[in-house]
């Protein structure tokens, strides 16, 4: 069987996997980047929050997306009902971006793997993995061609971006149930040609339909907007009808805000689903590897934590591993899943106080503190490894409390 040596083996080349070549590659680190799907391919998580930009800027990749003329976001609007509530990130207590986009993702991640492939990374699409074994911390992977052709990757280290394939969790039994009720989402693309002109046409809105139940618009610069349901399993099940196109009519007809934009507009795509979708692994690294992204933790698209989580470690990942390559003695129990799963956290106690209504009430009040909404507002951005923020540090009570002394 053919084999080739690399010191970093990357699965999935995705933004997580992108930003993890692109800091390796930086340092001299010999590398491959391989991948299962061809770009530019669909994926959701098509709005990003501003911590994801220091990760972009650290590996290079802002001039090349900025380039693309991507809608930039300033912050998001959460409707419910005829109420309104407007989250600025230039008005955040963390230092930071204050910016980021919301985009197609299959245009923006075949944006970043074009910038790494024009700076010589070795990235190899259509190649999935069909088996790992770990010699100490060198790892063996056996790989198939998509014309059936099998190799053998040698690598002193390995890091797994494979986002929803989850290639090591799936290998070693990696994975762990979410203690997240069920929950599902559906979407879509459009064409949007009653986008309104100005600000307005441009806002990323999340409409909250019932305290459980929120629709998304995204509007890209394109032209096209993406639009999705999330909810409980058991709700999208009570509003099936025929076909995934009549449930998705069904779901606009319910937004007071966006029903007449959306009515009767053509879908580019048939409305796909995922249902029960939160995902977590019973470890992060391991000897020799280490999980990043979606394929480590993937929580509730609420707050757009998604590519944030990628990004920041797969940046985490690719450092560390260095350091280790180069004969340091890393931690990895505290510099990376510790530091994972503190941001895991943070937002799990978001997501949590969003769908018991105490985060919706404090979204929605009219008497809140701004330097509470300033506070809540770096959470929103993704800043929640700030422990100078107490709505960090005391993420587990610290809105519940607030909310709990409003009228």
């Amino acid at each position: 069987m053919i084999s080739e040596h690399v010191d970093v083996l990357v699965i999935g080349a995705g933004p997580s996997g992108a930003v993890a070549a692109s800091i390796l590659h930086k340092q001299g680190i010999k590398l491959k980047v391989i991948e299962r799907e061809h770009f530019p391919r669909f994926v959701i998580g098509e709005s990003l929050i501003p911590r994801c930009m220091d990760h972009f800027d650290e590996a290079g990749f802002v001039e090349a997306v900025e380039a693309k003329g991507f809608e930039r976001k300033n912050g998001a609007r959460f409707l419910r009902g005829e109420e309104v509530c407007w989250f600025d990130f230039s008005q955040k207590f963390s230092a930071g971006w204050d910016w980021t986009w919301q985009l197609p993702r299959a245009e923006f991640d075949k944006t970043l793997t074009d910038v790494l492939q024009a700076r010589g990374v070795d990235i190899e699409f259509g190649t999935s993995v069909e088996d790992v074994v770990f010699h100490g911390t060198d790892s063996v992977t056996t790989v198939r061609e998509e014309s059936g052709v099998k190799r053998e990757i040698h690598a002193r280290f390995l890091i797994d971006c494979s986002g929803y394939g989850r290639v090591l969790p799936r290998l070693f039994d990696l994975d762990e149930p979410s203690n997240f009720p069920p929950m599902a989402a559906t979407f879509v693309h459009v064409e949007d040609p009653r986008r309104p002109t100005g600000e307005e046409g441009t806002l990323i809105t999340f409409d909250v339909l019932e305290q459980k139940v929120w629709f998304w618009v995204i509007p890209f610069s394109n032209g096209q907007s993406s639009l999705g349901l999330v909810c409980p399993k058991e709700h999208l099940e009570a509003i099936q009808k025929e076909s995934p196109s009549e449930t998705f009519r069904y779901i606009i007809s319910q937004s007071d805000y966006y029903r007449r934009r959306f009515d009767g507009i053509d879908f580019i795509f048939e409305p796909k689903q995922i249902v029960a979708y939160t995902k977590a692994s019973k470890k992060l690294y391991g000897d020799g590897f280490a999980i990043t992204g979606n394929s480590a933790e993937f929580l509730d698209p609420v707050f757009s934590s998604g590519v944030c989580f990628a990004t920041e470690s797969g940046s985490k990942a690719a450092k560390l591993a260095i350091r280790q390559l180069r004969g340091e003695q890393v931690d990895w129990q505290k510099e990376y899943e510790d530091h994972m799963l503190w941001g895991v956290s943070v937002f799990r106690s978001y997501i949590r106080d969003w769908y018991s209504g105490d985060l919706q009430k404090f979204f929605f009040h009219k008497e809140v503190n701004e330097d509470v909404r300033r506070k809540v507002c770096s959470v929103l951005a993704g800043y929640v490894w700030d422990k100078e923020n107490p709505f960090v540090k005391k993420h587990d009570r610290a809105v519940r409390a607030v909310t709990h002394m409003l009228p």
